[in-house]
């Protein structure tokens, strides 16, 4: 019942082991008034963080609140011994193996049946041991995946057992999912199902004539967990939250069920796509399915949803909502009519991971890709920094979505404590800050956080490429557990970047992202081809970019998309601006993908191929060597940019100006000073040798006695540890109560190597 919720369990010290315990073993016929579910599939590794964020709101509110991944759980069983067996004796009933890879997998069932539970205990991180097993080439039934096996000893190194037994077993795993989709159920992807019928569906037809006709061998599954679930929890209210196209289809299918059968039960759709998607919809049809559909932040608008459903004495003829989508004498209407605003993110809780099998995730290994394999291996933590862009300029994005716009920083102590709430929950130190772009004086201030908190934490996020992360910054960053950014580059052409307001240049990403590798941070490049005016010379240019960022090592993961319009981007509400025309198409259900002509004419589709095979040798550290035009069949123009443009951009000086109220930060600690006497033309002169150790190196720098002592003292109050707030200016004015020249001495040799070991100017 409201009011009777358990957080007087979340207000209790719980250690991990005891709260673990209590996620996986609590009284699975406890009833709660709220559902909140994640259909399937997202991702294997870890809970899209959507659940948990809603029900630790939730619990502040006093309801109870229970919370499932649908998709794992489905994962789970269909990767098991069990499952394995339906899924061979489905395919065989249905008659409809044929390829030569399908019926070598059939023949091996038997193999496939036997390891699948090994395997996945061993995905799961709970049977390590087996990996000698799995890289020994006889254990692991193999099929059409294995072909592009390759040499992985260039890839994992001859100590790399873990990650070579992960990337086999992915192989293994997908070699089953080709068998589902060919054999059983074509609609069926590791994180999405369905996702053709959700994408750009502007007509609500083809999903409503899909859910009248038989449910699919993974609906089965699906709604048999999702029936048990609800004879367990007995919800007064279910909430779908569905970020994707490919989470669109089961949660209709579990909707429907819930309709047929518990009718009193009330139904929320939200998420991302709705969000993104469903601003207009306007197909009555889509309310057999859903009572409500909320958009944008779904703190405010579930709040008044679960006080209308739960609580309201009128039987809800009183309908005070925010943003909310409902069914009235049968047309769809947007309800808007309360006056209470959005929370702010610093008056929200943490997220409630409870109810989640947290350590049944699966971690796969994708090799192609660094940035991708990082995404899928190990069970990182969600969380973001602030609430929406705080660019939200760039012309191809939907920043002028609410969701996105309204930019809400969490303050960073806050931020901090529910990084360490969320460790005592989970037991796991990884995060992943999911933000559109992460905003780097935050990002600074974090890592500050980070470390006088002494966190032992690994994260990574997405970032535009700006001139805050100078070398100084990364190293900070790096020493905070940052491993990897993700940022734009998108066109790689200064032309294109201006036309889409991307507020960089390709000569200042090329500095960034040499700062990061060079602090030793990861660096992922999002591309972007087929732009609207994007010439076939661009295009060139920005791959031969490209292959000079690969060269020099200063990215070392990328991807090429091609360019989508989207209905609420700068460049779908006005596409002529940027030389497109829209062909409009008439919207009742989804809106979001536009299709477009551009006015150039060019075929931009035709590049993709070697776009993504050229990328591919990159990431490899291959082929730097092949001109340009062995990636494609067809004639392209010889690149017009310098082969030493991108060595050029990262070597150019940078100026010697600093702002006067830049923070000073020392991360290392109190060095050993011994004494050095010199004679020079009958003169002694002393000297100090300072002896700084860092984890991984010993550096000595000799100074004048004097100016050593002065630096000495000063250290412990510019340590990252202090409270104080020493600026650049302040350790100006106060050398220079001592000596002459503080620039002389703040540009010498010593203190610029002693500032690459940890003094820091930010």
């Amino acid at each position: 019942m409201a009011g009777k919720s358990n957080t007087s369990l979340n207000k209790k010290k719980w250690d991990v082991s005891n709260y673990r315990y209590f996620c996986e073993n609590r009284n699975n016929t406890c009833m709660s008034d709220i559902l909140l579910i994640t259909p399937p599939f997202t991702q294997l590794n870890t809970p899209y963080p959507a659940g948990p964020f809603l029900k630790g709101f939730l619990n502040s509110l006093h309801f109870d609140v229970a919370q499932m991944d649908l998709g794992i759980e489905v994962i789970l069983h269909l990767f098991s011994k069990k499952g394995l067996r339906e899924v061979f004796d489905f395919a065989e009933e249905k008659g409809d193996i044929e390829t030569d890879n399908a019926l070598r997998i059939y023949a091996l069932r038997n193999v496939y049946i036997n390891t699948i539970d090994a395997v996945m205990l061993f995905l799961q991180g709970h049977n390590n041991t087996l990996a000698r097993q799995i890289t020994g080439g006889e254990f692991l039934p193999r099929a059409s995946r294995f072909n592009q096996l390759g040499d992985t000893e260039l890839a994992f190194g001859k100590m790399g057992l873990q990650d070579k037994a992960k990337f086999l077993a992915t192989l293994y795993l997908e070699d089953l999912s080709d068998f589902i989709v060919e054999c059983v159920d074509t609609q069926f992807g590791f994180s999405r199902y369905a996702e053709r019928l959700g994408r750009s569906a502007n007509s609500f037809d083809e999903l409503y004539f899909q859910l009248q006709q038989d449910k699919s061998f993974v609906d089965n599954i699906t709604l048999t967990i999702f029936i048990e679930k609800l004879k367990t929890i007995q919800p007064k209210m279910v909430c779908f939250s569905v970020p994707f196209p490919g989470n669109l289809f089961s949660a209709l299918r579990c909707a429907q069920y819930l309709k047929q059968n518990h009718q009193s039960v009330k139904i929320v759709m939200g998420g991302g796509f709705a969000n993104t998607e469903l601003r207009s919809v306007s197909d009555a049809r889509v309310f057999e399915f859903f009572d409500f559909i909320t958009l944008d932040d779904g703190e405010r608008p579930l709040e008044l949803l679960a006080n209308l459903i739960l609580k309201d004495k009128n039987n809800n003829k009183t309908m005070t909502l925010k943003r909310t989508f409902v069914l009235q004498n049968g047309e769809v209407v947007f309800v808007d009519n309360s006056d209470l605003p959005d929370y702010k993110q610093r008056d929200l809780f943490a997220p409630d991971f409870s109810d989640l099998k947290l350590n049944r995730y699966i971690s796969v290994i994708e090799l192609p890709n660094p940035m991708h394999t990082l995404w899928s291996d190990g069970r990182w933590n969600k969380l973001f920094m602030a609430h929406g862009c705080y660019w939200g300029k760039c012309a191809f994005c939907d920043g002028l979505l609410p969701y996105i716009k309204h930019f809400d920083p969490i303050p960073v102590n806050e931020l901090v404590d529910r990084m360490e709430k969320v460790i005592e929950q989970t037991g796991e130190t990884g995060f992943h800050f999911v933000d559109e772009a992460a905003p780097p004086a935050l990002m600074t201030a974090l890592a500050i956080e980070i470390i006088k908190r002494k966190l032992t934490v690994s994260w990574w996020t997405n970032v535009r490429f700006e001139k805050h992360f100078t070398p100084d910054v990364c190293r900070l960053l790096k020493a905070s557990g940052c491993i990897a950014v993700a940022g734009g580059l998108e066109v790689a052409s200064d032309r294109l970047l201006k036309l889409i307001n991307k507020g960089v240049t390709v000569e200042q990403v090329a500095k960034v992202t040499h700062n990061f590798t060079e602090a030793g941070i990861m660096v992922h490049a999002y591309l972007m081809y087929g732009f609207p005016s994007q010439t076939v010379q661009e295009t060139v240019d920005s791959l031969e970019m490209v292959r000079q960022l690969f060269e020099l090592g200063i990215v070392q993961s990328a991807f090429w998309h091609r360019f989508a319009l989207t209905a609420h981007s700068p460049v779908g509400l006005a596409p002529s601006n940027y030389g497109a025309k829209a062909v409009l198409a008439n919207i009742t259900f989804a809106n979001n993908d536009v299709q477009f002509t551009d006015g150039t004419g060019i075929d931009h589709g035709r590049f993709g191929f070697g776009l993504e095979k050229s990328l591919f040798n990159y990431m490899h550290g291959v082929c730097f060597d092949h001109p340009l035009q062995n990636w494609f069949d067809f004639k392209i123009p010889k690149t017009s940019v310098s082969h030493h443009f991108i060595s050029t951009c990262i070597n150019t000086l940078d100026s010697f100006q600093i702002k006067p109220n830049a923070k000073i930060v020392w991360l290392g600690g109190e060095p050993e000073a011994k004494p050095i006497f010199k004679t020079k033309k009958g003169r002694t002169f002393e000297n100090l040798r300072l002896i700084f150790h860092s984890t991984s190196q010993q550096y000595e720098m000799e100074i004048d006695r004097q100016q050593g002592e002065w630096l000495i003292s000063l250290l412990p109050r510019l340590s990252v540890n202090s409270n104080e707030h020493f600026t650049w200016q302040m350790m100006k004015d106060d050398f220079e109560l001592h000596f002459d020249n503080f620039e002389l001495f703040w540009f010498s040799k010593p203190l610029a190597n002693l500032r690459k070991s940890g003094l820091l100017c930010l």
